[in-house]
């Protein structure tokens, strides 16, 4: 019992420690690039992902502010939409992979693998994070934006991510979990179990 204590003590302390280091980390997933310091998407076109249904990097030339990030678009008329409803344009989870918001985790990713829900655009690191995401899509949404908008909307990302590490969430599942969740869903052996032949 003393060890365990000692041991969660010294995972806080430490933790505690590298986030005093660490103020000035996003709490948005944004890159700098050219003119553009705080560029959300990688510069796709967020109106692009619902008109066109793919990744479409945006002009650096047509662009607009919302919420101290920057947005790029292919034309004026998606701009324009934009600014008339961005909030049914910006991402989820601030652009965040949308497969760890359920675990209160901020996954720094590119833009190119997403997902529209309910007209609401989500992010994933590839299509195996969107394919496991999409195990418990809507209670993945669920506890997502509960996890948002009561823990790590506002945190940095880093300092977010190594709490979260340390102290995981009730129901945590990794990446090797869920890939044999869906095989077994699939109706396919579990990746690495060899079954010894029949006789």
């Amino acid at each position: 019992m003393t060890e365990k204590f000692l041991s969660k003590a010294s995972r806080l302390g430490i933790l505690l420690t590298l986030l005093a280091l660490l103020p000035g980390c996003a709490t948005v997933n944004v890159v700098s690039e050219g003119a553009d310091s705080q560029l959300m998407l990688r510069g796709n076109d967020p109106v692009a992902y619902h008109t066109l249904n793919k990744a479409v990097p945006g002009d650096p030339q047509i662009k607009a502010q919302h919420e101290g990030v920057t947005y790029r678009f292919i034309s004026t008329a998606h701009r324009d939409l934009f600014l008339a409803s961005p909030a049914r344009y910006v991402p989820a989870y601030g652009g965040f992979c949308a497969s760890g918001a359920p675990y209160a985790l901020k996954a720094n990713i590119g833009a190119n693998t997403f997902k529209i829900v309910d007209g609401r655009l989500y992010l994933f690191g590839g299509p195996r994070s969107r394919r496991n995401w999409e195990l418990d899509q809507q209670k993945n949404i669920e506890v997502g934006d509960r996890y948002w908008e009561q823990e790590t909307k506002d945190r940095p990302f880093r300092p977010q991510n190594w709490y979260r590490y340390t102290f995981r969430v009730p129901g945590y599942k990794t990446d090797a979990e869920l890939d044999a969740e869906w095989q077994r869903r699939q109706g396919k052996p579990a990746a690495g179990l060899v079954r010894a032949p029949a006789g």
